[in-house]
């Protein structure tokens, strides 16, 4: 059911600190681990007390303790978060999956009657794809090249799913209001991101400069004096940013690092050693979409160096713009339905891009990203919002993400200077240097030719490229998974700076420069709004914000296992 032999060692890029297998019969469930909870004991697989249970995982379980709390009657091995899942299953059966509050996809034995799950957090923030071979077998993996040998089709493995053998089906266990794209009503009032700081290695912050980025790192440093990790690690936040010399990104964060004060680290790469890296790059990321190829590459370069400094756990600002409508391209929006139900289009492909690249460029590292926007509950409650707040107002200075900004605009106790709170959206690859899309763009004109793309559409019938940068990155990948199940893992259709190919439809001019780079939104970026643009807060909802997180902040501290 899962990898084994020879095809775990492709993903030990993802797990360098131990190799688990567990063999029943001709069922095998293999393990790379990426030791972050409990290193000592917590190594894969995971088993139920007399080990007739059998669970491999990625990810974390950021309620674990409280489930531990509901299962005393069962015997725990190991302290890793991840041990609870086995349990669960014994005491529940598969209907608990919706009970865990964290970032996972796993699989899961029953050698009782040979039976097994697998199963993918909400979003799909950690990757998990599923094949099946010639012979009948069912395969598991957390990246495709795994499978590619062996299964004559793999797909990528739906969030929010879970996959019974008993049933030979995948069903939806996440049915959130918002997914039926209904138009909602109600007021908005978030909680808190700080439980993402369980860990028991050291850890850093993702900070670009730009608003999401910023505000995981002002309030992971706010509290992570108080919390178990500082008697462990130190009460100063780790800050990594990484963009070409001079480029918007490094500028901002290095001004947010001074204000926060965290030990920040500053990496320059050269656009000449982002074009080096993109074929393995192309081959960890396994995706042949531009924009994320182009997002991909400075994170892969950072996480490296992340990784030579001993850090194996960062917090990443990845989901906020989906959530609340943050990228250029909204300003168009032409009603709040039409804004919402992009959202959740957004939402539902994040597995495909923003995730993927996260997970998949820091994981190629033996490094972990987590995504503190993306908490379950957090988006639940940020898209039962009403809409008309997300919108885009610039004629009462209501920019995007407003929502967000004016809740963290505190005067008295400030957040983040309030030229950072309100500094307009950069598309990571755009703000590590505009240069760096202008280079990629160079260099795959001198690689395809005109001839070649004109016959992109008899080469590549599906998906077909339309650009000769797509075209490039489009051979690199069809070197790696030739596989016409690998290529139908991807993506495909026009875009803007990131939109869907629906909301194409807002502005005509659009579909004459349909580039993915947020600067394609013209009339929007760099001089929409003026810098002093920062109305203070009027609504009693949303200025009480703060207050609320910095609540719920504590208790989580409180109770969390650091």
């Amino acid at each position: 059911m899962m990898i084994w032999g020879n095809k775990i060692v492709r993903l030990r890029h993802r797990g360098p600190d131990w190799s688990g297998l567990h063999c029943y019969q001709d069922c095998y469930l293999a393990h790379q681990r990426l030791a972050i909870m409990d290193p000592t004991s917590g190594d894969q697989p995971l088993y139920n007390e007399d080990k007739t249970v059998v669970v491999t995982v990625n990810g974390e379980i950021y309620n674990h303790e409280e489930l531990r709390a509901k299962l005393k009657s069962h015997k725990f091995r190991t302290g890793s978060d991840c041990e609870v899942i086995a349990h669960l299953y014994e005491e529940y059966g598969e209907d608990f999956v919706h009970m865990l509050d964290g970032m996972f996809s796993f699989v899961l034995l029953d050698t009782r009657d040979k039976s097994f799950i697998a199963a993918r957090d909400a979003i799909g923030i950690t990757p998990l794809y599923m094949g099946w071979g010639l012979d009948g077998s069912v395969w598991f993996a957390s990246e495709m090249k795994a499978l590619s040998d062996d299964c004559e089709r793999f797909v990528s493995f739906l969030p929010g799913h879970i996959y019974s053998s008993k049933s030979g089906e995948l069903r939806r266990w996440y049915n959130p209001p918002w997914y039926t794209e209904c138009i909602p009503s109600t007021p908005y009032d978030p909680l808190a991101v700080l439980k993402r700081l369980m860990t028991d290695v050291p850890f850093g912050v993702l900070l670009s400069g730009g608003l999401d980025s910023s505000l995981v790192a002002a309030v992971a440093s706010r509290h992570i004096a108080d919390s178990k990790v500082s008697s462990q690690w130190g009460s100063q936040l780790h800050s990594f940013c990484v963009g070409l010399k001079s480029s918007p990104d490094l500028k901002a964060a290095r001004e947010v690092a001074d204000y926060l004060g965290t030990r920040h680290h500053e990496f320059h790469f050269t656009v000449q050693e982002g074009i080096d890296a993109l074929e393995e790059v192309i081959y960890h990321v396994e995706t042949y979409d531009v924009t994320t190829i182009r997002a991909s590459t400075p994170m892969f370069l950072m996480s490296r160096k992340i990784k030579s400094l001993g850090v194996k756990m960062v917090l990443s600002g990845e989901g906020a713009d989906e959530i609340l409508g943050g990228y250029l391209y909204f300003h168009k929006a032409p009603n709040k339905e039409e804004f919402h139900q992009e959202t959740c289009r957004k939402i539902k492909a994040l597995h495909l891009y923003d995730c993927l690249r996260a997970n998949k460029s820091t994981s190629a590292w033996g490094v972990e990203a987590r995504v503190p926007f993306l908490d379950k509950e957090f988006i639940n409650i940020a898209m039962d919002i009403d809409p008309e707040w997300k919108m885009v107002r610039p004629d009462i200075g209501r920019i995007e993400k407003w929502v967000l900004r004016n809740a963290f605009d505190d005067d008295k106790n400030p957040y983040l200077p309030k030229h950072i709170l309100y500094r307009q959206k950069e598309q990571f690859s755009d703000g590590v240097g505009y240069s760096w899309i202008d280079g990629l763009k160079d260099h795959a004109n001198k690689q395809v030719s005109n001839a070649m793309l004109v016959n992109a559409s008899f080469v590549y019938p599906e998906n077909t490229p339309t650009t000769k940068e797509a075209y490039y990155y489009r051979t690199i990948f069809e070197k790696f998974f030739p596989k016409n199940a690998a290529r139908s893992t991807v993506p495909g259709g026009p875009s803007v700076a990131c939109s869907t190919a629906k909301a194409l439809e807002w502005d005509e001019a659009w579909s004459k420069n349909p580039d993915p780079s947020g600067r394609a939104a013209l009339g929007v970026h760099a001089d929409a709004y003026k810098e002093e643009v920062h109305p203070t807060a009027n609504n009693t909802v949303f200025y009480t914000f703060p207050k609320k997180l910095q609540d719920d902040i504590a208790t989580a501290t409180a109770t969390a296992t650091i």
